[in-house]
């Protein structure tokens, strides 16, 4: 028997000024071995889950690797902290079905307090800027840096697909 399984994140990322969509794209992710090991602890172990997931971004021009942990990753790829949220977005998933999920109908929105250019967002355990506890589930570069000017906004739906073939 030859079964081919996948699963993974998409980003979606839309950069709002002045009410308008001024850029958008969708990038696939990278889950690194520390989001790997944690998914299949909770599926097959009896691993603790994470209550809430929470997306944040990154402004250092860095591409993720497998080694990147929630530990290392704020410092390595310049965690962007300049947005008027207390805290990175939570992850707040629909329903689930056909294999996937999304945040689509409460997506996550970020308002920048700074000019900043934002490189890739994250999935993240830990909800405060910067911190370095938890997992670190996934993360993708984008295949264009984002301008995050002072009062624009970056919308960010993450979606999750499994498939088996």
């Amino acid at each position: 028997m030859n079964s081919n399984t996948a699963m993974g994140f998409t980003y979606t990322i839309d950069v709002i000024q002045d009410g308008v969509v001024v850029d958008s794209e969708t990038v696939h992710n990278l889950m690194p071995t520390e989001g790997l090991n944690h998914t299949l602890s909770v599926l097959l172990a009896g691993g603790a889950q994470a209550a809430t997931w929470y997306v944040g971004l990154f402004e250092a021009n860095y591409t993720p690797v497998a080694g990147d942990t929630a530990a290392t990753f704020p410092a390595s790829a310049t965690e962007t902290t300049t947005y008027t949220e207390a805290t990175r977005v939570a992850f707040v998933p629909g329903t689930i079905s056909g294999g996937a999920v999304t945040n689509s109908a409460s997506r996550a929105e970020f308002t920048s307090n700074s000019n900043k250019t934002v490189y890739g967002a994250f999935l993240s355990s830990a909800s405060g800027k910067g911190a370095t506890s938890g997992v670190l589930l996934s993360a993708a570069k984008f295949a264009t840096s984002k301008t995050f000017d002072s009062g624009s906004i970056i919308r960010v739906t993450v979606g999750f697909t499994t498939s088996s073939s």
